[in-house]
Parts: C-alpha cells; sequence; structure tokens
C-alpha cells in the first residue's frame, strides 16, 4: 500500500514538473522566433482591457494632432541569441489612441523608414469590442505609416500641425529607436517646440535617441522622473518563458546613468507627469496614461 502510495506521488511530481516544463517554454514560431509560453500569456495578457471610453466634455475640434514613433522592427536577438518575436504591444498603442480621439485628436504614425508597423499580435485583446474597432480603423496607417526620415527630412522646421509625440512600449521600442538619428533630431525638435512626449512601458528607451549627440550634462530629460517598465521584471522574463532568453542591453540602466529616475518597481499601472513628459509603466497603465494626456493636451489647447 505504501509502495503505491509513494508511486502515485512520484507520479504527480513528474506530471507536474512537466506541465511546469511545458507551459514555461516559450512557443517557437514557424519562422523560427519565440512568443511568450502559454503561462506567460496568461499572466501578462488579457482578452480584454480596463478602457473606459472617458467622455472628454470639452472635446477639441482643430486640427493639432498627435504623431505616433513606432517600430518597423519584429524579431530581438536575446543574449542567448535566440530571437523574441516583438514589436509594438497593441494595447500601449491602442487605448491611447482612443482617448485622443475621444478627447477630439487624431493620431499620424511613422515608422523610422515607411515600413509597417511590428505589432505583438499575441498579446492583442481579441474580446476588446473598443480595442478592435480603433486597430480596424488604424490598420491601414499601420500597415502604410510614413516615414519618420522624410518627415525629418521634409517637415521639421515649420511645422506646427502637432502638440505632442506618442511612443507606445512593447520590447519592439528598444530596436533600431533608440540609436536612431532622425529621432534624435525629432525629440529635440518636439521638446525646444514645447510640444508634450507621451511614452509608455518600453517606449522610454526610444528617448536615449535624444543623447546620441551628447552626454549626460546635455541630455534634455537629464533630471527628469518617469514611469516605465522595470529592469528587474524584464531579468524575470525567461523564468517564466516570456523572452527566450536574457535582455541583449538593459535600457532602464542606460537612462539612470543618463539621469533619469523610474519611480516604479514593478509593472504596474503607474502614470507620471513631469513637466511635459508623460509616462506609463506597462500595459496595466494604458487607460490612465492615455486619459492623462488626453486631458493634459485639452488643457494645451484651451489655456
Amino acid at each position: 500500500m505504501i509502495k503505491k502510495i509513494l508511486i502515485t506521488v512520484a507520479s504527480i511530481i513528474v506530471l507536474a514538473f512537466i506541465v511546469i516544463y511545458i507551459t514555461t517554454r516559450p512557443t517557437e514560431t514557424e519562422d523560427g522566433t519565440f512568443i511568450p509560453s502559454p503561462l506567460a500569456l496568461k499572466l501578462a495578457t488579457s482578452s480584454t482591457t480596463n478602457y473606459d471610453n472617458t467622455t472628454y466634455e470639452n472635446k477639441y475640434t482643430g486640427n493639432k494632432k498627435v504623431l505616433m514613433i513606432c517600430t518597423e522592427e519584429r524579431n530581438m536577438t536575446m543574449a542567448n541569441g535566440k530571437k523574441f518575436s516583438t514589436g509594438n504591444h497593441p494595447v500601449e498603442m491602442l487605448l491611447p489612441i482612443l482617448h485622443l480621439k475621444n478627447a477630439g485628436f487624431d493620431v499620424d504614425v511613422v515608422t523610422p523608414t515607411g515600413k509597417p508597423v511590428k505589432i505583438e499580435m499575441w498579446a492583442m485583446p481579441e474580446e476588446d469590442e473598443n480595442v478592435k474597432a480603433i486597430y480596424s480603423e488604424y490598420k491601414n496607417k499601420f500597415e502604410n505609416p510614413e516615414s519618420l526620415n522624410k518627415f525629418v527630412n521634409d517637415s521639421l522646421s515649420a511645422n506646427t500641425d502637432y502638440l505632442a509625440v506618442l511612443i507606445p512600449g512593447g520590447h519592439g521600442a528598444m530596436l533600431g529607436l533608440p540609436e536612431n538619428k532622425d529621432l534624435n533630431k525629432l525629440i529635440h525638435w518636439s521638446y525646444n517646440s514645447d510640444m508634450y512626449m507621451l511614452a509608455i512601458c518600453h517606449g522610454p528607451a526610444a528617448l536615449l535617441a535624444a543623447s546620441l549627440d551628447g552626454d549626460k550634462d546635455s541630455f534634455i530629460y537629464n533630471g527628469y522622473k518617469i514611469a516605465a517598465f522595470p529592469d528587474a521584471v524584464d531579468a524575470q522574463g525567461p523564468m517564466i518563458g516570456y523572452t527566450p532568453g536574457n535582455m541583449p542591453w538593459i535600457y532602464g540602466k542606460k537612462l539612470n546613468n543618463l539621469g533619469v529616475t523610474i519611480i516604479n518597481e514593478e509593472a504596474d499601472n503607474t502614470v507620471f507627469v513631469d513637466r511635459k513628459l508623460i509616462t506609463g509603466a506597462s500595459p496595466q497603465a494604458a487607460n490612465d496614461f492615455g486619459k492623462t494626456a488626453a486631458q493634459a493636451l485639452l488643457e494645451e489647447v484651451n489655456k
């Protein structure tokens, strides 16, 4: 009897290890890249969002817009050489757009060279009707964005159409944007033009582009506080199979070295405003981040 019990317990333990192994392994796709494991998707994504469909009584009726900078790169090569299939996070793109649209602001979309926006479709909240509707509305813009390079070369100096720049997160914000010279020019232009900068989750990584032509002392966000996705949480990614390996570089540490303080320790709903820099910690912050941005822009145009 005892022997049978021991065998049963051993079988349960083995089965548990097998389940843990399977559910925490990143899923390999047909092209050899990896998306998050079943467990990671369950823990970190949702079929719906907390979008609250805020009505803005003093809705804007003018022509000022928001310029959204997106990644056109899909694959992040991790420290072990495996490729993580990433892009921009759909919730961090679409909830802010929903709020901005509700407040009366249209959003233009650009990528570095005009190639299609890469989106983490595995994070799409498929049962959220508001998100699905705005994605459908903007799908053509995502597939046929404008070129950041062209915008910088043709439209920068005297352009008065924009009130803010929006950089959504997803690990894709770490691909190409932090070292992009055109983004360097755009950030400095927006800053000097007294525009709002809106960045959420890994989006603040792209702000590193503003340091390409200087050091800590000249970095325009030196001394700022932000909410962003914590490096410590990224370091836990391989444990649950969110990423197929350790991060290739640590963006928060680089921002810290340039004088930026990240105020949150968790990937939570923190939103923070420091002067005209509005930031959010994670997809959980996307609703409040969008509302905060929309309200700030309305106050700006109604001064």
